[in-house]
């Protein structure tokens, strides 16, 4: 006869590991599978990012709303991925969006992959940098025209490149 306490805690280790799979999301299980043309082991992205980039980029965390420096950048240039350089972002498309991350309403051509995120059981998209993987926020559908999306980015995981100045 099967002890009922030993049933009992079969059956909630079950139901536990059901649930950590659905509030982390089988996207998140496959996106360690993925490949990438930049490829690095942990130490070595530990040695290269910042404590809070890394967390970022490569543990798929999120900075607090309204601490990147990059939120107020409103010059002419490009913004790029932190852990590669891959330009992700031209200036014209960022917009305010008042969330406290910077927005953008499109990416450049090629520059970013996306995923289904289901992370704390909700269903989201996350952007990730196409060249090394690096997580950089998620996109939503609720922004400006003329493509009506907003690439809510966290601001670590970026880069800004001025533009050159023009000769007058």
């Amino acid at each position: 006869m099967i002890d009922r306490r030993i049933l009992l805690a079969s059956t909630a280790g079950l139901f536990g590991f059901a649930a950590l799979r659905w509030l982390r999301g089988e996207a998140a299980l496959a996106a360690t599978e993925e490949k990438f043309e930049i490829e690095k082991t942990d130490a070595e992205w530990r040695a290269q990012l910042t404590p809070q980039q890394y967390e970022i980029l490569r543990k798929e965390g999120t900075e607090r709303p309204w601490t990147s420096p990059l939120l107020k950048e409103h010059r002419k240039g490009t913004f790029a991925c932190a852990g590669c350089d891959l330009p992700l972002f031209a200036s014209e498309t960022k917009f305010e969006s008042g969330t406290g991350w910077p927005s953008f309403y499109q990416p450049l051509e090629n520059a970013v992959g996306k995923r289904e995120d289901r992370t704390f059981g909700m269903k989201r998209v996350e952007v990730h940098c196409r060249r090394c993987g690096g997580h950089l926020g998620h996109v939503f559908d609720d922004g400006p025209k003329p493509t009506g999306l907003r690439y809510c980015m966290d601001g670590f995981a970026l880069t800004f490149h001025p533009a050159a100045p023009t000769a007058s």
